[in-house]
């Protein structure tokens, strides 16, 4: 039964921040026998500022006289218990009288299971009992550092709709076999789920959450998006839970001043209300707001078996209200190592990803030498010059040639992830094909480059649904992707140019394998700003396994172009974003570019080659085979 388990220790714990499982003791619990059948069910909420609290549901017609939970404890924890086989799916809520005499309806902090919205009811569910089949998976996948990682960020509903209806949504067990197939076309290794938890407003897309044990009902039951889980598992995709544990909506069922005090909350009103965007942040200094959050983490790891977390508005909680002027904030600081200790404690393969546009040092470095303990961070500054340089007119791009270089003077801080992703189209910022400059033309040719420059640049990789459709609109989160785009010549040559340039990226050694170190990535031309041409080799672990890189990001083409490489070798080009297949002038190298002994531009050997215009070139090494002298014959007998 819960109720033994309410004993001095555990409540010690969870003051203090140190409950891991706070889920298996709060919440709503079915009362089982021997052989699974219901007998009744347990009722366990923290309420210290409550007078009277009672369990209201379907059952009870809910009614706030009937089921009274009673106080087992000065600190403000509350039990009931209930007997009866009927209660598994039943809407529930508990009332709330507090000690200054007003009252409230709260949804479960804890419940696994809720009501569809417009409806704010918690519901009961069984959590246990799905069999998992993905132990390859659990216990084979190694560590990502030096392996290709290629991130699907993904709106569950907003990927596929059934209809125009605002609740035509597929559940998670239905998206799954449609989109794993899909996935597997471009080599993706990890989807990162938008917030999957309970919300109630679609427009929020997750980011402002009520019941964080809840999978949303939008998604069919939990249990659904435990076999979404499952299967890519199988099919060796990964899959990372978008996670928000600074900031939580305002909604009156909700966390915010839960028992009419600042429970979770902060209560100082200057850093709890978030004005900008409409929520309350979390007090994470608290410690019962770190047991409900590391809880939190640990449930989805134990329960949905998750590989990583990507942390939503990470200089949030790092600065209060993200204002370095306001000053680091202790409490979310010291919350976000603990985290890190206990989930890399649990795996050590996890992804522990920050969402972080601040330049707050060490934020990818270990907890032991002072870090924050993420081991992933969002290149946000990348992701800002890259788009502001695609987005001029190329007539103008050397004059801001260094938006493009500037990321390796910074890139070996942290350990970043590239991404464009969901906020970049959104709220009139266009698409990517709509930010890119010139005719229809020139705009995809512009689309093509950036996105070999994207998976050619060191870092790991995340692109937001929909991008590899190259769509003009932008994304909207009431209706499917533009499947149709794909009916049209440009767009579905766009694809298909997805397709290889991320295939070749998670085949190809040199693209991933030394993403954080200084061998991995060399500039052979850094400064022609006047023509916009950037050339750079990456390396794998064997230098002699390298591709050379040429971008041009004006509309001119050179042809014959004489370039230094770094080594004897002859070049084989392996990717053209100009072939004609992807809808450009074809402007290729279709034969072996042979090099020849030269000093030029600290290089010991050059290259010559078409560079086509708008367009990036990826080039592999051809060992030269040296000629064999022929050898006289020689008579055994000689001795």
């Amino acid at each position: 039964m819960i109720r033994d388990k309410i004993d001095s220790n555990f409540l010690y714990y969870f003051d203090q921040g140190k409950c891991h499982e706070a889920y298996q003791v709060f919440g709503a619990h079915l009362h089982k026998d021997e052989n699974g059948a219901i007998l009744g069910c347990e009722f366990c909420l923290f309420a210290p500022n409550a007078k009277y609290v009672a369990v209201v549901g379907e059952w009870n017609f809910f009614n706030k006289g009937q089921d009274q939970m009673q106080k087992v404890d000065d600190y403000g924890v509350w039990y009931l218990y209930i007997e009866g086989n009927f209660f598994e799916w039943q809407r529930y809520k508990y009332y709330i009288e507090a000690k200054d005499g007003r009252s409230f309806y709260r949804a479960d902090p804890y419940a696994f299971y809720s009501d569809l919205r417009p409806s704010t009811d918690s519901k009961v569910y069984d959590i246990e009992g799905y069999v998992w089949n993905d132990q390859d998976w659990m216990y084979t996948h190694p560590k990502t550092y030096d392996q290709p990682v290629l991130i699907y960020e993904l709106h569950l509903g907003s990927w596929k709709r059934r209809g125009e209806g605002e609740n035509d949504f597929y559940s998670a067990n239905e998206i799954a076999p449609m989109l794993i197939p899909y996935l597997k076309q471009f080599g993706y290794t990890h989807v990162e789920v938008m917030p999957i938890y309970e919300h109630p407003l679609d427009a929020s897309w997750g980011y402002q959450g009520v019941s964080y044990y809840s999978v949303s009902a939008r998604y069919g039951v939990p249990k659904d998006f435990m076999w979404f889980v499952d299967q890519l598992h199988q099919n060796g995709i990964g899959v990372i839970m978008d996670w928000v544990p600074g900031h939580i909506c305002k909604d009156a069922h909700g966390l915010y001043l839960f028992d009419g005090t600042p429970l979770y909350d902060y209560a100082d009103p200057a850093i709890r209300e978030n004005v900008e965007w409409g929520t309350a942040n979390l007090d994470l200094g608290k410690g019962l707001t770190r047991s409900f959050l590391f809880s939190n983490a640990l449930f989805y790891m134990n329960y949905f078996h998750v590989d990583g977390f990507r942390v939503d508005a990470v200089s949030n909680l790092l600065y209060y209200m993200g204002n370095p002027e306001r000053g680091m904030n202790e409490g979310a600081c010291s919350f976000l190592r603990e985290l890190s200790n206990i989930i890399f404690a649990k795996d050590d393969r996890v992804l522990f990803m920050a969402e972080d546009s601040s330049s707050f040092a060490n934020v990818t470095k270990p907890t032991n030498i002072g870090g924050i303990g993420f081991n992933y961070k969002w290149d946000m500054g990348w992701m800002n010059d890259t788009l502001k340089y695609f987005k001029l007119d190329p007539v103008y791009r050397k004059y801001h040639h260094h938006q493009l270089t500037f990321s390796m003077m910074y890139f070996y801080n942290e350990q970043f992830v590239l991404p464009f992703s969901h906020d970049e189209v959104v709220h009139m910022k266009g698409s990517l094909l709509n930010k890119m400059p010139g005719d229809y033309w020139q705009q995809f040719a512009n689309y093509r480059l950036l996105m070999g420059y994207m998976m050619t640049h060191p870092g790991k990789k995340l692109l937001f649904m929909g991008n590899e459709l190259a769509p003009y609109s932008e994304w909207a989160y009431n209706k499917g992707l533009d499947w149709n785009l794909l009916e049209f010549p440009s767009h579905d040559s766009a694809h298909h140019y997805m397709m290889d340039l991320t295939k070749l990226y998670k085949n190809s050694k040199c693209l991933y394998e030394l993403d954080y170190s200084y061998e991995g990535f060399r500039y052979i031309d850094a400064d022609n700003a006047d023509q916009s041409l950037y050339i750079y080799a990456r390396f794998a672990k064997n230098p002699e396994d390298h591709f050379l890189v040429v971008m041009n990001c004006t509309p001119n083409t050179y042809y014959n172009y004489k370039i230094g490489v770094p080594g004897k070798y002859d070049y084989q080009e392996v990717l053209n974003s100009d072939k004609d297949i992807y809808g450009g002038s074809n402007c290729i190298n279709p034969n072996l570019c042979k090099s020849q002994e030269e000093d030029w531009k600290n290089e010991k050997n050059v290259i010559f080659l078409n560079i086509p215009p708008l367009g990036i070139t990826i080039l592999k090494p051809k060992k030269k085979v040296k000629p064999r002298t022929k050898q006289p014959k020689i008579s055994p007998f000689v001795k």
